[in-house]
């Protein structure tokens, strides 16, 4: 599919473009109630790292035309992913080069029908830098923020009388969810034991589908199984056959997390939805751009608004502070470095994986980012825009003041502002 030009054009980033801004923070007594609901109705259960607060107490603020121009490019971006998605399936060869484990490439390269997807969500994080907005990522697995970018954000809106919300992601992510199902429906929520972000983003969801008419049941992989192609889980809570699977389980994770189950019913021979199926692991690998060259489909967006990515083998991503290195499956930045900042043990520890085992990094150039001017001090900003079945949902702000957006970041509300 090629990306429609007239957007792409009228979008273009260039230096000094970029319009974003935070706001003022809202009155204490406001934010201490803004808290306290996003903590007990929200799911936000991990609302500090150690003594740091991670919700700001300040918006931070788009104009219109800038979160369409946003909304556009994660349009776009989403239907070039799913026509390569598609193409890459079916020339399994390609599967080779994406870092994914070779018992979930032998099941993507198979025959059987893909699972249905119940919805497809993905979340693009848009950063403002210094040569206009670019995009670090897809994440197009397990998105999270659900509830900081639909609850959060609501509630902060109601305090910004002039701002509005940018989209409510959990909202569309369940009306999507909802249509097939009968009302009274059970659909299951699996996470990760031992992960409490993982659990509180299930059981938000869960509320969200409840307020709907269907039943969250939250799970664990190991409690899920097939029956002719149909999920079944065994838990206290319920014991039966199931209308839709939620999955927030990297998917990468799941031939070990679910060993005693079919987890290939999740990428292949499925007869339940699942949202997000297991085919959304290829284009989650950060290792997607390396095949572009070899696919007809034309990733004119993902060019335009992705820094440049390569084999580690094809740089000097260890002798030049240019380069960022990245796992192909990194998690909330836990496996992004630059090599400036890495000290010598780090560098060399590094330098032997990526000989070792190539195929599961990248390096991608480093772009800088423009600095944003906050209550908390000059921040870095990140912001999340997702897609529900393509069409744009929402966003996801994070900020920072350190070099990488990562699970250390401090949670912010998008909104947009009817200033410009």
């Amino acid at each position: 599919m090629q990306a429609t030009p007239d957007i792409l054009s009228a979008s273009r980033s260039k230096p000094g473009e970029v319009r974003v801004w935070a706001g003022e923070s809202i009155p204490a007594s406001d934010f201490a109630r803004v808290r306290r609901r996003t903590l007990l109705e929200g799911c936000k259960w991990d609302p500090q790292v150690g003594d740091v607060g991670t919700l700001a107490d300040f918006p931070l603020l788009l104009p219109a035309r800038e979160w369409r121009k946003l909304a556009d490019w994660a349009e776009q971006l989403t239907a070039e992913m799913f026509e390569a998605e598609l193409e890459i399936l079916a020339r399994p060869e390609l599967l080779e080069s994406l870092g994914l484990p070779g018992a979930i490439r032998r099941v993507l390269g198979d025959s059987q029908p893909l699972t249905p997807a119940a919805a497809r969500v993905v979340r693009f994080d848009f950063h403002p830098t210094t040569t206009g907005w670019r995009i670090s990522e897809a994440n197009s697995d397990v998105p999270g923020g659900f509830s900081e970018g639909s609850f959060f954000s609501r509630l902060m809106a109601e305090c910004c009388p002039r701002a509005t919300i940018a989209g409510d992601p959990a909202a569309l992510w369940a009306d999507a969810i909802v249509r097939g199902i009968d009302a009274g429906g059970i659909v299951a929520m699996l996470s990760s034991p031992g992960y409490m972000e993982d659990q509180q983003i299930m059981a938000f969801l869960a509320r969200v589908l409840h307020e709907r008419g269907l039943r969250g049941v939250l799970a664990s992989p190991d409690q899920l199984g097939w029956r002719d192609g149909f999920a079944e889980l065994d838990t206290l809570p319920y014991r039966g056959p199931v209308s839709a699977v939620v999955r927030f389980v990297q998917g990468e994770l799941l031939p070990r997390q679910s060993r005693r189950r079919d987890w290939r019913r999740y990428f292949r021979g499925g007869r339940t939805p699942v949202a997000n199926s297991g085919v959304s692991l290829v284009t989650e690998s950060k290792r997607f751009p390396v095949v572009w060259d070899q696919l007809g489909t034309s990733m004119r967006a993902w060019r335009e608004l992705l820094p440049e990515t390569r084999d580690p083998r094809e740089v000097p991503w260890s002798e030049r502070a240019e380069w960022v290195l990245k796992s192909a499956f990194c998690n909330t930045g836990d496996t992004v470095w630059m090599m400036d900042l890495a000290d010598r043990t780090r560098r060399e520890s590094l330098e032997r994986a990526v000989r070792r085992h190539p195929q599961d990094w990248i390096a991608q150039r480093r772009f800088v980012p423009r600095w944003t001017p906050t209550s908390l001090g000059l921040s870095q900003v990140c912001v999340g825009v997702y897609t529900i079945n393509g069409r744009a949902a929402g966003a996801y702000g994070r900020l920072r003041s350190g070099p990488v957006i990562d699970y250390q970041s401090t949670d912010i509300a998008v909104l947009i502002s009817s200033d410009d």
